[in-house]
């Protein structure tokens, strides 16, 4: 009997880890560091990132997201004013390096668009998450096999999130939003640049 109970109660636990959101990092957090290939096979760290000045970090879905290919363009027409404040932009997807080939071309990025090919640095800033299959299934018979897309075994996204992070490797400025549609504006993240 006790065995059924301490079997069932751990049962319970990793069911509710699995249905926890993903909550992002928040202000003041430390930034956790990583290393990843750009768009053109350049290793592009944090840390040498940050010795430049603030870095502005975007998680964006992929380039079949029209949501996602207007932020980046927003943020790559307002790269010289990003540039100016002394900040430089990069972006953090799941997709594949086709999908980040198309993403340039959609939006005309020249900032590193880095392929989290494990979701690593997603979880690691707590904004990855499973996509339930009612939704798999529905972006497959849009078009879009995220699987595929992404060549992941279990389909993972991040919620896009977008963060400032200084120097020192704290957030200073975060904007997370579990709807895809809403995103922040590059004016709200000039003001948030230090």
């Amino acid at each position: 009997m006790k065995k059924a109970f301490v079997s069932l109660f751990a049962a319970l636990v990793v069911l509710a880890a699995q249905a926890q959101k993903p909550e992002g990092l928040f202000i003041n957090s430390k930034a956790p560091e990583f290393k990843l290939k750009d768009q053109r096979g350049v290793d592009v760290s944090l840390k040498e990132l940050r010795k430049k000045g603030p870095v502005v970090l975007l998680f964006y879905r992929g380039n079949w997201c029209p949501f996602c290919n207007r932020e980046l363009k927003a943020f790559q027409d307002s790269l010289a004013l990003i540039q100016a404040k002394g900040a430089q932009v990069v972006a953090i997807t799941p997709e594949t390096e086709e999908g980040i080939d198309s993403t340039v071309k959609k939006t005309g990025a020249i900032f590193p668009i880095l392929r989290d090919e494990d979701m690593k640095v997603a979880s690691n800033y707590q904004v990855a998450f499973q996509v339930d299959d009612r939704t798999l299934n529905r972006y497959k018979v849009g078009g879009i096999d995220l699987l595929k897309q992404n060549a992941q075994k279990v389909a993972m996204l991040p919620v896009p999130a977008v963060y400032v992070i200084n120097r020192e490797g704290s957030v200073t400025f975060r904007y997370f939003d579990e709807n895809y549609r809403n995103r922040v504006s590059v004016k709200e993240i000039l003001k948030n640049i230090n």
